[in-house]
């Protein structure tokens, strides 16, 4: 299967039109009467949870969900089920894809023309001329700092990874934390994709021309490896176990300074109980950055959305349709905390400050996360093997030889590789 790459298009669309335009919100969420039951899964960072909670809404049938960070892990069993145990799975551009290799999603094309008049063009995810997502928030990683420790020690907020690195030293040397930086470096997933973020910053291409070989060993890949562990030598000793909560939890407790960190964690990083007033105070964005003397940002742009499973009736498709239409409704747009939630591609959004980083990393020609059939399987290596270096067990040149020794492995055994 290949995929078109209009989703690219479509999410650049998206951020250009909300430059643009600001849109109109549509009247209050009306009522939402359903006759068959509706089951979610997807992650669990409060965007989704208000897109759930929306859907919830609806009466007349049971709508239920199950958000948690090991989605990836469950909605694929779930859908493989028939029926499926569950008829809605929340995506972005990476885990839609292998919904989509195995069949477990279906065209919405009716759906949308029945009860999606309200959508706009850069909400339909289009692959292969068929709608097969409805995207409602568009994300992206980029700098969350500290402002006030940064005046502490005369710098200016880092543009490349570089001057993080150096402003990182200067506030080691100054006394004032052991460990200023963080990001979501836990084994698995999130160390994949910050190589992959950073990858890209030096001008990596994941895989040979036209194909699906290999291209992680390479320049850029050592290249790559080398900076993420400069930056770990100013993480805490822990790095290897913290994903987006644990880094976001680092910063509340004014541990660090200078952070990687995802757009719809942005917003809600400073909105919980308990964090030291200088930490609120302190609290800045902005744009990704650049490495090794590059334009391009290393970083990655994103779109969450949701999908109808393709082993349920065609009732309860329709109601999941309905429902999720309900979890993304512009009356939403009127509650301020859920507006500052993400970036989203609802009508009637309008840009909150904490958007600032996701904008910034669209304008500077950031690059969509690879929608490519046999990018997950990289990832999924890439998530595998590269603790042991991180851990200082082998050299950049082996783990990068591991890797693509595992994803060739993976894709022989898919097919992609002959």
């Amino acid at each position: 299967m290949k995929l078109k790459y209009s989703i690219v298009a479509s999410v650049l669309y998206a951020f250009t039109t909300l430059f643009i335009t600001q849109s109109i919100a549509h009247a209050g969420h009306h009522k939402c009467k359903i006759n068959a039951s509706v089951s979610i899964v997807g992650n669990e960072f409060p965007a989704i949870q208000s897109v759930a909670a929306g859907a919830k809404k609806c009466t007349g049938a049971e709508v239920k969900s199950n958000l948690t960070a090991d989605h990836q892990k469950i909605n694929l069993p779930g859908m493989q089920a028939n029926p499926a145990s569950y008829s809605s799975a929340i995506i972005a551009n990476s885990s839609i894809v292998p919904l989509m290799n195995e069949n477990l999603i279906r065209p919405l094309d009716d759906l949308v023309a029945k009860h999606g008049g309200k959508l706009k063009k850069n909400q339909l995810i289009t692959i292969d001329g068929k709608i097969m997502a409805i995207a409602f928030m568009a994300n992206a990683q980029h700098l969350v700092y500290r402002a006030d420790i940064l005046k502490k020690v005369g710098a200016k907020p880092p543009k490349t990874y570089e001057e993080m690195l150096s402003i990182a030293k200067k506030i080691r040397a100054k006394g004032i934390m052991q460990n200023p930086i963080s990001g979501a470096y836990k084994s698995g997933w999130n160390l994949a994709q910050e190589f992959n973020n950073m990858f890209l910053g030096y001008g990596g291409k994941h895989f040979k021309a036209n194909s699906a070989e290999p291209n992680v060993n390479s320049k850029a890949g050592v290249k790559a490896l080398k900076m993420m562990k400069k930056l770990s030598a100013y993480m805490n000793p822990d790095f290897l176990t913290h994903d987006s909560n644990a880094a976001n939890a680092e910063y509340r407790a004014g541990n660090v300074a200078l952070m990687n960190m995802w757009g719809s964690r942005a917003a809600t990083l400073i909105t919980v109980e308990g964090v030291a007033k200088e930490v609120v105070d302190g609290f800045a964005i902005d744009g990704p950055m650049t490495v090794g003397g590059g334009s391009i940002p290393a970083s990655t742009l994103w779109w969450d959305g949701w999908t109808v499973a393709k082993n349920v009736s065609n009732a309860q498709a329709e109601a999941t349709f309905v429902a999720m239409m309900n979890g993304i409704s512009p009356s939403m747009m009127k509650d301020e905390e859920i507006r500052t939630q993400a970036v989203w591609l609802i009508d009637g959004y309008k840009p909150t400050p904490a958007a600032k980083g996701v904008f910034a990393a669209a304008q500077a020609g950031t690059i969509p996360y690879p929608m490519i059939p046999y990018m997950g399987l990289l990832h999924t290596a890439l998530g595998k093997e590269l603790s042991d270096y991180m851990q200082g067990k082998e050299s950049a040149e082996q783990a990068l030889k591991d890797i693509e020794a595992t994803y060739i492995a993976a894709a022989k055994e898919k097919g992609y590789i002959k």
